[in-house]
């Protein structure tokens, strides 16, 4: 682990966490220094990418395969995504040349106790997100000491004021993107003319499970479609801490 998050605090006045002192010295550095910083902490077999292989997702893997595609990637496989998701999920793996994507399900034995007629997702949203989404990842990430998502500032609500790296619970978790504008993702989208997932052609800006996401008017905000007509803004992965 890099030298810079085994330093002991000392002193009286509480110091900064080793990790708020990365995040300072990456706070204005661009994605790919950001995922080379990652690797050089934690090392490649430590280090893990989340990603859902959503509408933005090309952006963020491309440049992730320019530095490293060995590094694991892992997708969350929920049982109710869209044909084209895991179609594109493919597509990519092939058009950036991703050597280690892991597609993760929920557990089958959980599913037939919580979700026996599929039909959480409706009496009880955050309940199917856990399941599907939250206990999944938790086990994925477990052989991980740090962890690369692809959140952005702009997407506002609860990530307006993400830090570029982040405690998150035993782990530590990076935000390359946070950042970013959507102007840079479009323009890595066309620099290396990255197919778009083949649900934006029809409406959806963001793309999550399919019975939680809907097509968004040219006037909302790009995640309005997830948990429409809901309070829920978040799946769970993002407000529950790592162990």
């Amino acid at each position: 682990m890099n030298a810079i998050l085994q330093q002991p605090l000392t002193g009286a006045v509480a110091e900064p966490s080793p990790a708020a002192v990365l995040d300072r010295a990456l706070r204005d550095a661009p994605p790919a220094k950001v995922i080379e910083v990652a690797l050089q902490t934690v090392g490649r077999e430590h280090l893990a990418l989340v990603s859902s292989f959503g509408t933005e997702s090309a952006a963020l893997l491309k440049v992730m395969a320019d530095v490293d595609p060995a590094i694991p990637v892992v997708f969350l496989d929920t049982g109710w995504l869209f044909e084209e998701t895991l179609a594109y999920r493919d597509t990519l793996i092939a058009t950036l040349g991703l050597r280690d994507v892991r597609s993760i399900k929920p557990s089958e034995e959980t599913l037939s106790q919580e979700d026996p007629d599929r039909e959480l997702w409706f009496s009880n949203p955050d309940a199917c997100c856990r399941i599907r989404k939250v206990e999944p990842l938790a086990r994925a990430l477990k052989p991980f000491s740090a962890w690369i998502n692809g959140r952005k500032r702009f997407q506002g609500g609860a990530r307006a004021e993400i830090p570029v790296l982040e405690d998150d619970g035993a782990k530590l978790k990076f935000n390359p993107f946070a950042n970013v504008s959507r102007e840079e993702i479009e323009a890595i989208y066309q620099l290396a003319k990255l197919p778009p997932h083949p649900l934006v052609a029809s409406g959806y800006l963001s793309v999550g499970c399919m019975p939680c996401s809907s097509r968004t008017a040219l006037d909302e905000d790009a995640r309005a479609g997830r948990w429409r007509g809901r309070a829920k803004t978040e799946c769970g992965i993002h407000t529950t801490k790592t162990s």
